[in-house]
């Protein structure tokens, strides 16, 4: 049983990433599914797909790399996680390395990045933090 479909999201595509690997699968779920959207809006991955899988929906994720091979995603982090949840207002979202990176935060708005919080002053939980 998994306790944090997050946290194993992160850890597929992080392993994938170290390794080179063009496809990942991960167990779906919307809240997962929302993560990636913002992923590929801000160019981190190349797209994702919900495919069935012995009965079972899963998400086949394309990472994306550079034109000689180097990795766009250098670093991918949980921040809250199920036995320490981290909230930060609107002014505290500061940016991920000069603007670089993202962090994803869930809000009462939906799955939105550190940017859109700032613009829409929406604070929220930081789930992830992708550079």
């Amino acid at each position: 049983m998994m306790t944090d479909p997050i946290a194993d999201m992160l850890t597929r595509i992080r392993n994938a990433n170290r390794i080179y690997r063009n496809k990942v699968l991960i167990s779906y779920s919307k809240l997962v599914e929302n993560i990636l959207n913002k992923m590929k809006q801000e160019g981190f991955i190349q797209d994702y797909a919900r495919i069935e899988e012995q009965g079972r929906a899963k998400i086949a994720v394309s990472l994306k790399y550079g034109p000689d091979g180097e990795k766009v995603i250098r670093n991918i982090q949980r921040v809250s996680r199920p036995g320490l949840r981290v909230y930060r207002p609107a002014p505290e979202l500061k940016k991920i390395l000069g603007g670089q990176g993202i962090a994803i935060i869930s809000t009462s708005k939906g799955i939105l990045t550190d940017r859109e919080c700032r613009e829409k002053k929406i604070g929220g939980e930081v789930l992830c933090t992708v550079w």
